[in-house]
């Protein structure tokens, strides 16, 4: 299968997933694992430097759409006073802390849980369905995020570094869980994970195991404009989904998914 064809189908399910609640980790390992069965060689996803290329894609889909609010964070850690730009880094800073110790204390076990484990993606996927399902049947409220569930959202999002279990589906169905607005919840699920993914791509940069012989430079291109454009379109769409109370019909793709991949990997 030609390079270019799978970096865009690559991109193209980054750029859903990162924002739709269907785990994009697990899309990646279940897109690469069928690539692979028919025979593509070589499957750009499996290099450090288009796994960077696809997040820094839909990391700055994200800071385009929330041009505003991300604004707002640099003012508020700039002028350092007690007002609402300030309070809200705050809760941004707080909600990243879960993940990053997750990341340090248990960085080699994680990566023990990525390639090819269908079995836990599927069963990862059918978790988030249900969250999904019983998020949407929450009241809808007008409250922002507190302090204190900052935390709990980036408990939530830790919990998210499994394969199959949405990192946006994860935060945005624990926050409305928690009472918070729809809304608020979509907007403080996509704003807390941008550090988090410059965070990530920075430590991939400064492992040395990227060179600038490790992938070709056209399907990079082609991978990180199909990750941008689809980006900006779901990061959209989910928000209008989120605020009409459609996150059921996520959970009915998860558990299909889910079922799926668990049918296909005990058979």
């Amino acid at each position: 299968m030609n390079s270019i064809f799978a970096a865009i189908i690559l991109g193209i399910i980054q750029g859903l997933t990162e924002f739709l609640p269907v785990s994009s980790s697990g899309h990646l390992e279940i897109t690469t694992f069928i690539l692979e069965a028919f025979g593509s060689e070589g499957l750009p996803e499996k290099n450090i430097l288009m796994t960077v290329v696809l997040h820094a894609a839909t990391a700055l889909s994200t800071i385009i759409i929330f041009r505003n609010e991300v604004t707002q964070i640099f003012k508020g850690l700039l002028q350092f006073k007690w007002n609402k730009e300030f309070r809200f880094s705050l809760k941004i800073i707080i909600s990243m802390l879960p993940a990053i110790l997750v990341g340090i204390i248990f960085n080699e076990q994680i990566d023990t849980l990525f390639g090819g484990r269908i079995l836990l993606v599927g069963s990862m996927l059918i978790a988030t369905g249900l969250l999904l399902f019983i998020a949407d049947k929450a009241k809808n409220t007008t409250q922002s995020v507190s302090f204190g569930q900052s935390l709990i959202i980036g408990i939530a999002q830790a919990i998210a570094i499994l394969p199959g279990i949405s990192r946006s589906g994860a935060t945005i169905s624990t926050s409305v869980i928690l009472g918070i607005d729809r809304e608020k919840a979509a907007r403080f699920s996509f704003l807390m994970v941008v550090p988090l993914i410059f965070g990530k791509m920075a430590k991939d940069i400064l492992s040395g195991e990227i060179s600038s012989e490790s992938a070709a430079l056209i399907p990079l291109i082609a991978g990180f404009v199909a990750a941008f454009i689809t980006g900006l379109i779901a990061c959209k769409w989910m928000i209008s989904l989120v605020k009409k109370s459609q996150l059921k019909y996520f959970s009915y793709y998860c558990f299909t998914i889910g079922i799926l991949a668990i049918i296909f990997t005990v058979l």
